[in-house]
């Protein structure tokens, strides 16, 4: 791009980019031998591709969205409906738009398969009866953050905005601190790169100063860049419920080693073995940190050596692809994946318009 993108910009970008790896992901999700992957798909993955008939998300096609993508897709519409976050009328969307469409089992639903944390909440409200407050689930994955991420493009300009309305998201569908703590610090850092700050290794720094100041809800006791607390000083506060900043902290970590010429993943889709393949949130999201900070400026590169990795690549893609796509913006997203997701023009006017309401 020949100019630095705008915050509008950045904000679509971020959600487009996670759409993309969501759909880059149908065909070759969930691979643990990566061989029969490149059987299955070839040496290398460049694109949306169709999934074999005896793997997940059979049925679906090339550029189509799986029900990460679906949900996260709800969610924008919700709150470009809306103008902002409106936790009521989302609930009512999965209520009367995914769940009668789901009966409680891993593959069946849109998208072809429903996640651990869908079913869960799917359980409680429509077998049990139970509100919202009680249909969280104890699954240490990342569905939650793969939506919540509108959110963090949405309030990007407000920290604290987006603490509040991702962990209340999150909670709905997952309910241990951990995972909501991860959740929340993970589009804390989507927000700053929809701000315009870059995935570097001062970023930590700049999310315990929110932090300090009461706008993200974690505790710390230590001062600026980690040092011990001074003898005698006041208590640090703990703001909210998450025990530990260590969320906050990964990051820092994680792109100073993938920006340091003396550590190297080679190739870079090998971050997958280096963090792990599976599921859960603590493997996702320090190879996600990694991929977005080794290509900050390549969106292609990022998504596809998520995608290639295998395991839990899609949901790898998802989170990768928000983070680089707020780096470069909507503008810097190569046209082949745009052009090759399925409503892709109705799509970027929905993430467009979210942008246009995080400029406001």
């Amino acid at each position: 791009m020949s100019s630095k993108p705008t915050l509008n910009d950045r904000a679509a970008g971020a959600v487009m980019g996670a759409l993309i790896g969501d759909a880059l992901g149908v065909g070759p999700h969930w691979y643990y031998d990566l061989d029969e992957m490149r059987r299955d798909h070839g040496e290398w993955i460049s694109g949306y591709t169709d999934p074999k008939a005896h793997r997940y998300h059979a049925g679906l096609k090339a550029g189509q969205l799986s029900q990460s993508g679906i949900i996260t897709t709800m969610l924008l519409r919700s709150v470009v409906g809306k103008g902002a976050y409106d936790e009521a009328d989302f609930c009512r969307r999965l209520d009367e738009e995914l769940f009668p469409q789901l009966d409680g089992t891993p593959m069946n639903g849109p998208g072809g398969y429903t996640s651990q944390s869908i079913r869960e909440a799917w359980r409680r409200r429509v077998q049990e009866k139970k509100s919202w407050s009680e249909a969280g689930g104890q699954s240490d994955t990342t569905e939650a953050a793969e939506r919540a991420l509108v959110l963090a493009a949405l309030y990007a300009a407000s920290p604290g905005k987006v603490a509040q309305s991702v962990s209340a998201n999150c909670l709905l569908t997952q309910a241990d601190e951990a995972v909501v703590a991860m959740t929340t610090a993970y589009c804390s850092v989507l927000a700053l790169l929809v701000q315009g700050e870059p995935l570097d290794a001062a970023i930590s720094d700049k999310l315990m100063k929110l932090v300090k100041r009461g706008e993200l809800p974690f505790h710390a006791v230590t001062g600026e860049k980690l040092a011990p607390p001074k003898p005698g000083g006041p208590p640090s506060p703990r703001v909210g419920s998450f025990s530990s900043p260590d969320a906050l902290l990964t990051p820092s970590c994680i792109a100073e080693a993938a920006q340091d010429p003396g550590i190297r993943i080679e190739p870079a889709w090998k971050v997958s073995i280096v963090y792990g393949m599976p599921c859960a949130i603590y493997h996702q999201l320090p190879a996600a940190y990694y991929l977005a900070a080794r290509f900050p400026d390549d969106f292609g590169k990022a998504v596809l050596h998520a995608i290639n990795g295998g395991g839990q690549n899609q949901s790898r893609a998802i989170l990768t692809g928000a983070l680089v796509g707020a780096q470069v913006g909507l503008g810097g997203i190569p046209r082949q994946f745009l052009d090759g997701l399925e409503n892709s023009e109705e799509l970027i006017s929905l993430a467009r318009q979210l942008g246009k309401h995080a400029e406001g």
